[in-house]
């Protein structure tokens, strides 16, 4: 029966129009008009292989073809019948091994776990590592092998046969294009052409029989022929097979490529003795670790349909371990192998191996103690010795132990060590005292004329971290703020709890800090001129340095200190010790090693009212006074009084103190709360109890906060006389220290006043007049607390009232410069107010108790 082409093109467009081409609606449209018995299809350009599958299933009843747009141009029903596929002829879907799965990437075969045989369980056992065998991790990373084939090029030389697939592209008086494969008959089939016979045929000479084919019907055309899908054999993988069975693979697939696709052996299998067996007869034995590690494939032999490729046992393992460049477990394929051939195998022994102690463990079943070791040198005998089955050979590492050399590291221009000679000394290791000016005296150097942007560019490039650390920081940094975000959450919640109900207060517990500067940047600030001086090289301190001396005979070390300033001043010296190999030479500056103050140099800074302002050299026995004479002495405005001393020793110990300070006042500031908490918990009245204690928690915040805004100066009371016209004889004998600040003020004409008065601000200095008088003039507030009123001096220091039946502060006769601080009352709640909250909470207890004793007296009754 035959079915009208109008039918049929209907019934495809009703049913594809979803997602049918315009190529194949075209060509259904052609072909109404056309012989339903035309032989050949032809469609036009971007139709797809699924759209031809489609029209081949709804016509194929028919037994005819479609006559469509490729006729056009005389070609007829040969042109209908190559098809015109999108950018020549359609992919094809390569073959997975036959019954295997593949993997969802890339089509790769999912091979089971190799899990670890005996031999690698006992060497686990004796060494503590895993090793595996080797060439079972070559498995692991193979794609799709037999894919792979059926893509490669053929050569010239290739045999044709049924199952393979040829693509044949024509073009000039006609064009078309289309893929045929060779039947069981070994011919194709070239429509109103008749059959070819291709079987048997090299690939290099199918090109010119088509072509041949073609020539008697047409003329004035070119033509190619390539090859498509190859034809498939079957060969099958047995015995001791990673994965046995059957595998379809390409026509030119050999044996290594049956072994890849395979998977290899299991964890007791041979790759050394892999067997191919052809109608029951082995054709060949391979031995795959000669292509693992020489690429050599030789011994590769070419695959025919029903091959079975058999995986024997291993006959035996040794293992490798230590300073090997490949340490594992190695297949004895011979029992006459020696080490150098297993060396070999293993890519022989690298630089830091010591080929002089090699220790070799070997097993002998059937005694009690069947493990035995011996020791011997890789030399020309060592490496001809022969392994058997259960040997573990182990190279140990070289000693990197330095024989011949001289080591100078500490306070020095650049870390170096030297060869050892005969006689040499210190002198000889360290030539000039230039090389013990230390790197960052030499960046100081570099940066002398550098402004803040060029000074801050340069710390931010020695502040980078290699990238390897910069990840485990940031790693590290991703963990704590993980846990920061866990603890947040579980953040522990104060609970007042209310005797007289079940009710509950919930306040948060502000966590614990520290009064550590968490700023983000690096904020670098340009030094001003006067500050570098003085500080352009750090100091070297020449009257210590050390060697230190390893003894080889009992491992002792011994420290020799000597004066390097005398063995670099006078190579004849003592002091100038001879070396010995091995010897480590360790040079300290000043600030590693403190030495007497008569020795160091003393630079001290000396600013305001004197004649000479700058930065000073002070000399042995030098004073403050004598420093402040050299300076051409004090000018007439000079306020000794007020002078301020400043030292970085005592700025940092400030610093540290206050940090102690912080950390007590905060552990103090939750045990408070805790208290407090308790302590109100009978009050009746929870909202007052809320507000009592978020006011006592916000009060303390506010403190801890001030606290945390003192910047430690560093300045230092000098105690001087309370006296308008101190003169130099006053000041204290101090010992100078290098960066020591000293700043005389001009005398200043005002007295500031801050706190609790009705007017904050700086009064006229009066002679005679004390701290009551100031805050009469400024005027007392309502909530001033006058007994904790606080006189801070110019000098300094701080007036408090330690008197319980009176004030001294108030007084204080006041001087020039000098700040007086009144604070307010910290609990400003009257006396009635706190008598009546007092007789309130006793009532309810005292309510409390009642309501008890008459339950009691009820139950007794």
């Amino acid at each position: 029966m035959q079915i009208p082409m109008g039918f049929v093109c209907g019934a495809l467009v009703n049913r594809l129009a979803s997602r049918m081409t315009l190529g194949v609606l075209f060509a259904c449209i052609a072909a109404v008009g056309s012989s339903a018995r035309a032989q050949g299809l032809g469609l036009g350009a971007g139709v797809t292989q699924q759209d031809l599958n489609a029209l081949r299933a709804a016509v194929g009843a028919g037994g005819g073809g479609i006559g469509g747009i490729g006729g056009i141009g005389g070609i007829g029903g040969i042109g209908g019948a190559l098809l015109a596929l999108p950018g020549g002829a359609a992919a094809d879907d390569e073959d997975l091994p036959a019954g295997k799965e593949a993997d969802a990437k890339g089509g790769k075969p999912r091979l089971p776990p190799l899990l670890p045989n005996d031999f690698q369980k006992h060497v686990l056992e004796v060494t503590g590592n895993l090793y595996p065998l080797y060439g079972a991790d070559f498995f692991d990373n193979l794609q799709n092998t037999a894919a792979t084939v059926a893509r490669s090029p053929v050569g010239e030389d290739y045999v044709l046969g049924p199952g393979d697939q040829l693509r044949i592209r024509i073009w000039g008086s006609t064009s078309g294009e289309t893929s045929v494969t060779i039947d069981r008959n070994g011919e194709i089939a070239l429509p109103k052409m008749g059959n070819l016979q291709l079987a048997g045929v090299r690939y290099a000479r199918a090109e010119s029989l088509v072509k041949a084919q073609f020539a008697r019907y047409y003329k004035d055309f070119e033509l190619s022929v390539t090859m498509g899908r190859l034809r498939k054999i079957t060969v099958y993988v047995v015995g001791q097979s990673r994965a046995p069975g059957s595998y379809a693979l390409g026509s030119q697939s050999t044996l290594t490529n049956a072994l890849f696709a395979s998977g290899g052996p299991n964890a007791i299998g041979s790759l050394r003795k892999v067997q191919l067996k052809r109608s029951g007869a082995v054709v060949a034995e391979f031995d795959l670790y000669h292509f693992l590690s020489k690429g050599d494939k030789s011994a590769d032999v070419k695959l025919m349909d029903g091959d079975v490729i058999v995986y024997p046992r291993a006959s035996g393992y040794v293992a490798f371990t230590g300073k090997v460049n490949a340490p594992g477990i190695y297949e004895i394929r011979d029992p006459g192998e020696t080490v150098e051939d297993y060396l070999a195998l293993a890519g022989g022994l690298p630089v830091v191996a010591d080929p002089r102690r090699i220790t070799l463990e070997r097993l002998a079943p059937g005694v009690d103690q069947p493990r035995r070791m011996e020791a011997f040198a890789l030399d020309a005998q060592g490496l001809k010795k022969s392994l058997r089955n259960g040997d573990i050979l182990s190279v140990p590492a070289i000693v990197a132990e330095l024989a011949n050399g001289v080591s100078l590291r500490g306070h020095v221009a650049q870390p170096t060590r030297v060869p050892w000679r005969a006689g040499m000394r210190v002198s000889d290791l360290i030539t000039s005292k230039a090389m013990l000016i230390n790197p960052e005296s030499l960046r100081r150097q570099n940066e002398l004329l550098f402004d803040g942007f060029q000074q801050e560019r340069s710390a931010r490039s020695r502040l980078r971290v290699p990238l390897d650390l910069a990840l485990e920081r940031i790693a590290e940094q991703a963990r704590i703020n993980e846990q920061a975000e866990r603890d947040l959450k579980t953040k522990p919640q104060m609970t007042i709890v209310r005797e007289s109900s079940n009710s509950t207060l919930s306040l948060p517990v502000e966590p614990v800090t520290t009064a550590k500067d968490a700023g983000g940047g690096i904020g670098f600030d340009e030094a001003a001129p006067l500050d570098r001086i003085g500080k352009l090289v750090d100091e070297v301190n020449f009257d210590y340095a050390v060697i230190e001396r390893l003894s080889r005979a009992d491992l002792r070390v011994s420290l020799i200190p000597f004066n390097l300033g005398r063995a670099l001043n006078n190579p004849g010296d003592s002091d100038n010790l001879g070396l010995e190999p091995g010897d480590v030479v360790t040079v300290f500056s000043v600030k590693d090693v403190r030495i007497p103050q008569s020795s160091r140099r003393v630079l001290v800074r000396l600013e305001g009212e004197v004649q000479k302002p700058g930065v000073y050299q002070v000399a042995p026995g030098e004073s403050l006074g004598s420093i402040i004479q050299k300076a051409g002495g004090l000018t007439p405005d000079a306020y000794l009084f007020g002078m301020g001393y400043y030292r970085e020793e005592v700025r940092e110990s400030q610093r540290e103190n206050l940090t102690r300070l912080l950390r007590k006042l905060e552990a103090d500031s939750a045990g408070y709360l805790a208290q407090a908490s308790q302590s109100l918990g009978a009050s009746s009245d929870s909202a007052i109890a809320q507000a009592r204690i978020l006011s006592v928690q916000t009060a303390q915040r506010q403190a801890l906060e001030r606290m945390r805004a003192i910047k430690p100066e560093g300045r230092i009371a000098l105690g001087l006389p309370s006296q308008i016209d101190t003169r130099l004889e006053a000041l204290p004998a101090l010992r100078l220290q290098s960066g020591d600040r000293i700043y005389v003020p001009a005398r200043p004409d005002f007295v500031y006043i801050f706190g609790a008065v009705n007017t904050e601000s700086a009064l006229f200095f009066k002679q005679g007049l004390a701290v009551s008088d100031y805050l009469r003039l400024a005027g007392v507030g309502s909530g001033a607390d006058q007994d904790g009123v606080i006189l801070i001096r110019a000098d300094g220091s701080a007036l408090t009232n330690r008197e319980l039946w009176r004030n001294e502060v108030l007084a204080s006769a006041v001087m020039p410069g000098d700040t007086i601080v009144l604070p307010e009352k910290l609990d400003r709640e009257s006396s009635w107010s706190v008598f009546i909250r007092n007789t309130k909470d006793i009532t309810q207890v005292i309510y409390q108790l009642g309501l008890g004793a008459a339950a009691i007296k009820v139950l007794r009754q």
